[in-house]
């Protein structure tokens, strides 16, 4: 290396890392469990609850017209393993929502979370939140990757609010990245790093601490963006 070449810091990780098992994730007020068929007549059930279909409007699938389809387009698209999809349950293991891991790089330790639908009864909820901070967990503590990665439609405001919300980074905007639904889509780029993990972690434990929601489970204080 010479002064005029400045390179990057080196990487001392062993490369590549461990790809994401097809395991449950526990939490304190629900859990993750890889999404199966016999998930699908209770996700459909859940997402209906929307009646408008807002929850379809950024992703590049959905609504669909009735449970068949639905249950047809989950064992075509969501039981391989990347994407890798997680059905997140409530304390009973009613299935509420979807999230996944994809484009998932062992070799690079670059992993994302997308195809987040979140039904409206897990909306704004400790759980919601939980599963974020569990997938993150096992993408850093467990598997050791070095980089997480948010991205979504330029346009879709609370997917960026919640990005913010959850300690992703904004770095750009990628324009006309994708058609989606036969419109343009300009994504947003958001990430969080191995060494911004610990700090974000702490964050996450204290917003989930039983003692900061009161007997109707409404929260004392905000997870809010900064560390």
């Amino acid at each position: 290396m010479t002064p005029d070449r400045p390179t990057g810091p080196p990487v001392t990780l062993i490369l590549p890392r461990p790809r994401p098992p097809r395991t449950e994730l526990q939490g304190r007020y629900g859990t993750l469990v890889p999404t199966a068929p016999d998930h699908a007549d209770a996700l459909h059930a859940a997402f209906a609850r929307d009646g408008a279909g807002h929850g379809w409007t950024y992703l590049p699938y959905g609504p669909f017209p009735d449970a068949g389809a639905f249950a047809d387009w989950l064992t075509r698209v969501c039981l391989g393993d990347d994407p890798l999809f997680h059905t997140i349950c409530d304390p009973e293991g009613t299935p509420l929502g979807l999230a996944s891991y994809l484009r998932i790089d062992p070799a690079m330790a670059v992993i994302e979370v997308g195809h987040i639908h979140l039904s409206p009864a897990l909306q704004r909820t400790a759980l919601a939140t939980e599963a974020m901070a569990l997938m993150m967990a096992r993408a850093f503590d467990e598997l050791g990757y070095r980089r997480y990665e948010w991205k979504c439609d330029a346009l879709n405001a609370p997917s960026r609010r919640a990005a913010q919300r959850l300690g992703f980074t904004y770095e750009g905007t990628f324009r006309q990245a994708a058609v989606v639904k036969g419109r343009n889509r300009d994504t947003a780029w958001f990430s969080i790093l191995d060494r911004e993990w610990p700090a974000q972690k702490a964050r996450f434990d204290r917003w989930l601490a039983p003692s900061n929601f009161d007997a109707a489970g409404r929260q004392r204080q905000p997870l809010s963006p900064e560390v």
